[in-house]
C-alpha cells in the first residue's frame, strides 16, 4: 500500500465513524494525514504525493491502529500523538491540559492588538495558561516583555513547564498556581485570558472529543460567565494605567453581552469571525465599575 492510499483509507474510516474535529484539524483528510504521518515517523509537511515508497504490513497496521483508537475512544489526535500546533508552533500536550487552539494567538501574531498597546508595555499576564501556549507565543511576538502564566491546575502547570523549557523561555515566563488573580503580581500592561466559558447546556452537548479535555478548562457555569464575572470585577486592581485585557469568549458573545451590557469593548477579527475575542481597556473597566449592569 502507498502512503496516499493509506491516508485515503484512514480518511474514509474517520468519515464513516462521524468523529468530531476541532483540536488541530477541521476535516477528516487532514486528521487522517496527521495520524498516518505521525505513526510512520514522517514530518507533517511531507509531500504525500511525492512519497512513493511501498509501505510494509507493519507500517500499515501501526497507522490503522491509531486511527481506530481515535475512532473507538474518541480521543483527540493531539492527545494520541502528544503534540499540537498553534500558529505553526509545536507544543507538548496530554490529558492534563486543554489542547491549545485559542484565537488569541492569532491576535498576537497578526498584531491586531498592537494599536491598543504602548511602547511601555512590558508586564504581561496569561491567565488560565493551560499548557502555556499563549504565554510562549506572546514571548516570541514581544521579545522584551516578561510574562506571568497562572493556572488553578497543578497538572496543567506541569505540562506548561515542559513547553516553557522546550522553547527556552524559563527566564521570561514565570509559572504559578493561582485561583483566578489570587496570586497575580501587579500591575500588568496586558492580560491575556482564555477562560472556561462554555455554558451548561453546551457542556451537555459537547462531542466526546471535547469531553476528553479537563472539565475545569471548559465549564463556565449556567451562562458561561462564572469565571469571567469575577475576573472582570477583580481585573482593574491588577492593571496598570495603560493596561488592556484580551479575552476569549468563544461562541458565548450573546451571553457575554447580556452579562456586561454596559461594558465598552472592542471585538477583534479572527479567522472565526468578529465575535469570539474581545479587547477591554482599563478605562472601560473603570467606567463600567461606576455604572454596572446590576
Amino acid at each position: 500500500m502507498r502512503l496516499q492510499e493509506l491516508i485515503l483509507e484512514s480518511e474514509n474510516r474517520l468519515t464513516q465513524a462521524n468523529v468530531s474535529f476541532g483540536h488541530g484539524t477541521d476535516n477528516a483528510h487532514d486528521e487522517a494525514s496527521w495520524l498516518v504521518l505521525w505513526s510512520l515517523g514522517l514530518a507533517l509537511d511531507t509531500d504525500t504525493h511525492q512519497y512513493t515508497n511501498e509501505l510494509n504490513a507493519a507500517q500499515v497496521e501501526r497507522a490503522l491502529a491509531i486511527v481506530d483508537q481515535r475512532i473507538q475512544e474518541r480521543i483527540p489526535s493531539a492527545y494520541l500523538t502528544g503534540e499540537a500546533w498553534l500558529q505553526g508552533i509545536p507544543f507538548f500536550v496530554d490529558k492534563r491540559s486543554i489542547i491549545p487552539r485559542s484565537l488569541i494567538a492569532e491576535c498576537l501574531v497578526n498584531a491586531s492588538i498592537d494599536p491598543w498597546l504602548s511602547l511601555h508595555t512590558s508586564r504581561v499576564l496569561d491567565l488560565c495558561t493551560g499548557n502555556a501556549s499563549l504565554a510562549i507565543i506572546c514571548a516570541m511576538v514581544f521579545p522584551d516583555v516578561r510574562i506571568d502564566a497562572l493556572d488553578l491546575s497543578t497538572e496543567a502547570l506541569e505540562v506548561a513547564r515542559i513547553n516553557v523549557d522546550r522553547h527556552l523561555l524559563a527566564d521570561r515566563i514565570d509559572l504559578k498556581i493561582s485561583d483566578g488573580l489570587e496570586h497575580a503580581i501587579d500591575p500588568y500592561d496586558l492580560i491575556l485570558c482564555n477562560p472556561p466559558y462554555v455554558n451548561s447546556q453546551s457542556m451537555k452537548e459537547l462531542p466526546p472529543e471535547y469531553k476528553a479535555e479537563p472539565v475545569i478548562s471548559l465549564d463556565g457555569g449556567s451562562d458561561g460567565m462564572d469565571f469571567i464575572r469575577k475576573f472582570l470585577n477583580d481585573a482593574p486592581a491588577h492593571l496598570s494605567d495603560i493596561g488592556v485585557i484580551v479575552l476569549e469568549v468563544g461562541h458565548e458573545r450573546e451571553h457575554f453581552e447580556n452579562a456586561f451590557s454596559n461594558l465598552e469593548c472592542v471585538w477583534l477579527e479572527t479567522s472565526q469571525g468578529e465575535d469570539q475575542v474581545v479587547l477591554i481597556t482599563k478605562a472601560a473597566l473603570s467606567a463600567y465599575a461606576q455604572h454596572p449592569d446590576h
